[in-house]
């Protein structure tokens, strides 16, 4: 489902974004690297205010080492100086974490959009097609970017970027490529190809480790290329050698509160959950306000990989309630209370703990209603109840009641179909698979998960169970292993690892 609050997830692809280049041989590095450099015409940046520019330029440089926050605030500083400046509202829109605040941003740099340069005019209606949940305008004008600043690093990340978010990973890959070759010393490339070759098929985590390591050669003193480095060995399996890569991010940056928490995943993963809730503990008191509660939620996970469903519902509970009282912006409160509650009736749906989810899905609809209201936008309140929609049909399919989630879920389809992404009906076919794999009609599951999100950790191990169902043993066991390895924390992983490694690991 496209809608502006999976912008904001994509936002973070958008800002490091990359490609998959050999570099050059140590001999003709310097040449190949200055005729590169000598190519580029960049998109022009349009202020008339020096310390605007300044403060966007410094934001920029954030957001390209994944520190959205930290740009967020620059970006915020650059259109105080100058609250013309509509490439700087558009990387508000882009480095912001709730739909309220992409929406109103993209509307800021609309308002002022007379004022940017040609390609800054077509950034900024890439992000209003996002607004208007029309992921195949965004491709066409970001297409359109590439071919009018073919010599833009930049104009080339943006196009893989929005592949990526269409899951056309082959063609992201090719626009990367672009980028490195365009500059082999952009570092945000770099990380953004090494996140590709981790999270997207066919993964590869050697190439990913050679680029998270060119970040790091290219920015020795960053902590977050440790962090990025931790993250290829956990994914490689290698959970110790992940724990102390981290633990080099946080010598190099005591406040990367990020590191910390991902200690606390490796620590829950290896089983040692007082230490994980410790490590949780320090990421939670470095954080923004707004993190806080954010990586709250992961910490309740600990109770899932602890066996202990019922205490992890209860903990997120708490944090929806508790994060009313946060020192943050409503949209914020608003995110902060979604991000729990869907974590907490996942759990009980996945547990079958019916008495709960109830009340659950009754705070979810809650808060889902006063962020409707706060957006006020046509499209994203169209998209919450598609949303609101799935999460009925989700819940009667669950507790057997199979004609009424059926009935819903087309309701759910119907107001999925205006939205202009290949994504678009992949919740769709995930509850269709559910349902399937229920009903013991394991063909027909493996059907349907096949065109569900690929990247769903969750949807990888319902389509193995579907498999093994199905009588496909050996391709059930390879995905119950690629499961069991995924070692990325997420509620879904949390709930399905210790049985996707005891599949895995079955004769």
């Amino acid at each position: 489902m496209q809608s502006p609050s999976k912008v904001v997830l994509l936002a973070g692809v958008l800002a490091i974004a990359g490609a998959c280049a050999q570099q050059p041989d140590a001999a003709d590095s310097g040449e190949q690297q200055a005729l590169a450099s000598a190519e580029i015409t960049e998109i022009p940046i349009t202020t008339a205010n020096e310390a605007a520019r300044v403060d966007f330029l410094a934001g920029q440089e954030l957001s390209d080492v994944a520190r959205p926050q930290e740009a967020n605030e620059l970006f915020r500083a650059a259109v105080e100086k100058d609250p013309t400046f509509a490439y700087a509202y558009l990387n508000i829109a882009f480095t912001g974490a709730t739909a309220e605040e992409f929406n109103r941003n993209v509307e800021k740099a609309m308002e002022h959009v007379v004022h940017a340069s040609d390609g800054e005019k077509m950034l900024i209606e890439v992000g209003s097609a996002f607004t208007d949940s029309d992921n195949d305008k965004a491709l066409e004008i970001s297409e359109a970017l590439a071919e009018t600043y073919p010599a833009s690093p930049r104009a080339w990340l943006n196009l893989g970027g929005v592949l990526t978010g269409r899951q056309e990973n082959e063609a992201a890959r090719e626009a990367y490529m672009k980028a490195l070759e365009l500059d082999p010393n952009m570092y945000a490339a770099h990380s953004a190809i090494g996140f590709d070759y981790l999270f997207q098929e066919p993964r590869d985590f050697a190439k990913a480790k050679e680029h998270f390591e060119q970040f790091v050669v290219l920015m020795p003193e960053e902590a977050k290329g440790y962090e990025f480095l931790g993250d290829t060995y956990r994914a490689m399996g290698e959970l110790e050698t992940a724990r102390a890569s981290y633990s080099s991010a946080l010598e190099k940056d005591p406040g990367l509160g990020v590191a910390a928490l991902k200690k606390g995943h490796i620590n829950s993963f290896l089983g040692n959950f007082d230490e994980a809730r410790a490590d949780y503990d320090i990421g939670i008191e470095n954080a923004s306000n707004f993190n806080k509660g954010t990586y709250a939620v992961y910490r309740a996970f600990v109770a899932l990989h602890a066996g202990a469903p019922a205490e992890a519902i209860a903990e997120l509970v708490t944090i929806a309630e508790a994060a009313g009282e946060l020192d943050v912006r409503e949209d914020q409160k608003i995110s902060i209370q979604m991000f729990a509650l869907n974590q907490a009736a996942s759990i009980a749906l996945h547990h079958e703990m019916f008495a709960g989810l109830t009340e659950i899905l009754a705070g979810l609809e809650s808060v889902r209603q006063q962020n409707i209201e706060l957006v006020n936008d046509a499209d994203f309140t169209r998209g919450q109840e598609a949303t609101r929609l799935w999460w009925k049909a989700r819940a009667a399919a669950w507790m057997g009641e199979i004609d009424a989630a059926t009935a819903t879920l087309e309701e759910h389809k119907v107001l999925q179909d205006p939205v202009r992404s290949p994504t678009r009906f992949q919740g769709y076919h995930q509850l269709l698979g559910e349902i399937a794999l229920k009903q013991g009609n394991f063909a027909e599951a493996v059907t349907h998960l096949e065109q569900a999100n690929p990247g769903s950790i969750y949807v990888k191990y319902l389509l193995a169970s579907a498999q093994e169902g199905a009588g496909n043993a050996e391709e059930a066991k390879r995905l119950f292993t690629e499961v069991a390895n995924f070692n990325f924390n997420s509620v879904g992983f949390a709930l399905v690892r210790k049985d996707a490694m005891a599949k895995a690991s079955m004769s």
